[in-house]
């Protein structure tokens, strides 16, 4: 089996308004709101740095720069930290810090779905295997979600791969669900996808979650700009279109996933990582023990 274009480009789509997270959001992208210590993008940043890319496209809308600025130098407060001492805070801003050149910015200027965000970003992949990740969705393993999802590439010989996990029936709609072929181990061949089925026309309960390896194919897709469920121009329906042209595999990537685009969804994530966290897990546990009685 030939050796796949390496994947050394990441696409983060991040021009969503945040309207579940209001009135927090209206000042602030909800990219950015804290798990513990860190903003939501910054782990999806991590997460993809670990599996070896190189390059971090950011699609924004408007109102965004705040992002652009947490991924740069804050001289005047790296200045102060060093000036007291704090080299611990310091060394937080700085080692996971994207080399300069490695991050590109560009806007979605019109709210029309994931396929768009993605189809933005096409002169910035350029003719190249590529990975999308969704902050919103935030994976806690190691190795990583996207590292697993590499070694899947690899090991299948390329083509697509998205990160799939087992939902109840119910909540298919919510989702895209892969129409499951051959399994071995955690990678599942899929030879079909439906965006959000309902649960009686729903082809399995593998729903695709926010990660995918994509091949440089998809933008001659979604440059037809089709719309799909939600009257919006959906990644999947892209995506299904290639079935037959390009491999095509799903993989159980074995992490936590915490939905951080919901409210309960993130207060679990912030309990869920500081009670992995030494320094602040024993104080962490009281509380918890304190307000449920």
């Amino acid at each position: 089996m030939p050796t796949p274009p390496p994947v050394r480009k990441a696409v983060f789509p991040v021009a969503g308004m945040g309207t579940r997270f209001l009135p927090a959001t209206k000042a602030v992208p909800k990219e950015m709101l804290p798990v513990v210590d860190k903003p939501v993008v910054q782990y999806a940043v991590e997460e993809a740095k670990e599996a070896g890319i190189e390059q971090f496209i950011f699609v924004t809308g408007r109102g965004k720069y705040i992002i652009e600025d947490h991924f740069d130098h804050a001289y005047e407060l790296e200045s102060l930290l060093s000036s007291r001492d704090k080299t611990a805070e310091l060394n937080s801003l700085l080692e996971d810090l994207p080399i300069t050149g490695s991050v590109s910015f560009t806007r979605q200027q019109k709210p029309l779905g994931l396929g768009h965000a993605v189809w933005s970003a096409r002169h910035f992949v350029g003719n190249e295997p590529f990975a999308v990740l969704l902050p919103d969705d935030l994976l806690v393993g190691k190795p990583g979600g996207m590292a697993r999802m590499i070694e899947a590439y690899r090991s299948v010989g390329g083509g697509m791969i998205v990160a799939a996990e087992e939902k109840p029936l119910a909540e298919t709609s919510r989702y895209g669900v892969i129409e499951p072929g051959a399994i071995k181990d955690n990678v599942i061949e899929v030879k079909g996808v439906v965006e959000k089925p309902s649960p009686e026309h729903a082809p399995s309960q593998l729903c695709i979650i926010g990660r995918y390896i994509l091949s440089p194919e998809i933008f001659a897709e979604l440059d037809r700009q089709e719309r799909g469920a939600g009257n919006e121009i959906q990644l999947t329906d892209s995506m299904a279109r290639l079935i037959g042209r390009v491999p095509f595999h799903a993989v159980l990537t074995g992490c936590a996933r915490y939905d951080c685009g919901d409210k309960v969804g993130f207060l679990h994530a912030n309990i869920a990582v500081g009670l992995s966290r030494p320094d602040i897990a024993p104080a962490l546990r009281a509380i918890l023990k304190e307000v449920s009685g």
